[in-house]
């Protein structure tokens, strides 16, 4: 008797230890259009990236995003700062030859599916799956597609059907939320990346096409490449990091009450087309305006007491011409201003026009500098000039930064031909 008695014992001390070693999973749930944490309406407001989680916090995020490694670190930060995250697994896109009906091919993956679940489905930071992201990207026949993301979806239920399931679309035409519905009827969230002023009716798109659940934009950008003004030598236009967060300031307040989520992208920085056109850090780490926006309109706390990033008032080329004869040198002008009344530095740089344009957010190399055609750099009260000599024929772009010297800048960029 004294044996069972003791061995109860040692196995409620079991129990209880595993419960202070692993606190307590939040109680996730949807609700029609609403994701609900512990019965209460949760607004996943963040970004996609795995860095700086605690800045990220302190501009009133309440998720973050990843979208296929596994994150144990991750999981472990967010917990701590109480964040959530959406945790990503990477289905294979077709496009990039993986061939769904190859069983061996599609169970390799769903087995690495599994692993992942059953490893990481206890974190109490976990707020729900991401399956996927833009597999149905660049396709001329997307029906492989949706059957296996449901069968995906189908797998996590059965491992975890305590948290929810989302896939995650490029935009929503085509037909293709109807195509997902059909397929994948154990998918709960539907997640949308859009960009530019199709965040505007984005809601009323997805809703008009049968989707009655919880709607989160699960990349949002002022402006897509795609979307963009073009040169007549196929250079896109990139919108100064001023113009960028005067967009998102508009596109976060009229997606706050109609979705469930808006995440930013990307929270770090990369290559796409340009350096800066999708990244909310530069490559020294210092924060751009958007920054500030998320914070002013999510209320974080650092919106009172952040250092605020620099404005650019204009940024122009010598006559407002964007071709130059190689054989004289042209001048640049950007005009700047600090809410802090920080003093600037302005960073010019000259790079070739990309021509590794990839597709659907693909890796790409970044192009080469020209650090010898800056020459004769001007500083003003609030004006800053440069000369640009020495290029061979070809197309460029004219970057500049302003530094504050606290962690925040601003950027912007003119492409321009030399002929």
């Amino acid at each position: 008797m004294f044996e069972i008695k003791r061995m109860k014992s040692l196995a409620s001390f079991a129990l209880l230890l595993a419960a202070w070693a692993y606190p307590a999973q939040a109680d996730v749930t949807v609700r029609g259009q609403d994701i609900l944490v512990d019965g209460k309406a949760f607004q996943a407001r963040g970004a996609s990236g795995q860095i700086r989680l605690a800045e990220l916090k302190a501009r009133g995020a309440t998720v973050v995003r990843t979208y296929g490694e596994e994150s144990p670190a991750v999981l472990a930060e967010a917990e701590k700062l109480g964040l959530k995250v959406i945790f990503g697994f990477w289905l294979e896109h077709p496009r990039r030859g993986f061939n769904y009906n190859d069983r061996a091919q599609a169970a390799k993956q769903l087995a690495a599916l599994r692993a992942t679940v059953l490893k990481y489905k206890n974190s109490p930071a976990l707020l729900a799956w991401g399956l996927g992201n833009e597999v149905e990207s660049e396709l001329q026949d997307d029906s492989v597609v949706w059957p296996a993301i449901g069968e995906a979806a189908r797998l996590v239920k059965s491992l975890d059907p305590a948290h929810p399931r989302m896939a995650v679309l490029a935009e929503a035409g085509g037909g293709k939320i109807a195509k997902l519905m059909k397929a994948a009827p154990d998918i709960d969230l539907l997640g949308i990346n859009s960009y530019g002023d199709a965040l505007l009716d984005l809601p009323a798109r997805v809703r008009a096409q049968g989707w009655s659940g919880p709607l989160i934009v699960t990349e949002l950008g002022a402006e897509g490449q795609w979307q963009a003004g073009v040169k007549p030598w196929g250079a896109a236009v990139e919108l100064t990091s001023t113009d960028k967060a005067a967009r998102l300031r508009r596109y976060l307040h009229e997606l706050g009450p109609k979705t469930a989520g808006q995440i930013l992208f990307y929270w770090g920085q990369k290559q796409e087309v340009t350096p800066t056109w999708h990244s909310l850090f530069l490559p020294s780490g210092e924060m751009i305006e958007a920054a500030d926006v998320m914070a002013e309109v999510w209320g974080g706390p650092a919106a009172n007491k952040m250092n605020r990033a620099p404005r650019i008032v204009g940024l122009t080329l010598e006559s407002g011409a964007d071709s130059f004869a190689a054989s004289r040198p042209f001048t640049a002008r950007v005009s700047a201003l600090d809410p802090d009344r920080d003093a600037l530095r302005a960073e010019w740089r000259v790079m070739a026009e990309s021509r590794d344009l990839g597709k659907a957010g693909d890796a790409e190399t970044v192009p080469p500098d020209f650090p010898n055609a800056v020459r004769n750099r001007k500083d003003g009260s609030g004006d800053w000039t440069v000369e640009i000599a020495g290029l061979s024929p070809g197309a460029y772009r004219l970057f500049v930064v302003l530094h504050d010297g606290k962690g925040a800048a601003a950027t912007g960029n003119l492409p321009f031909l030399i002929r």
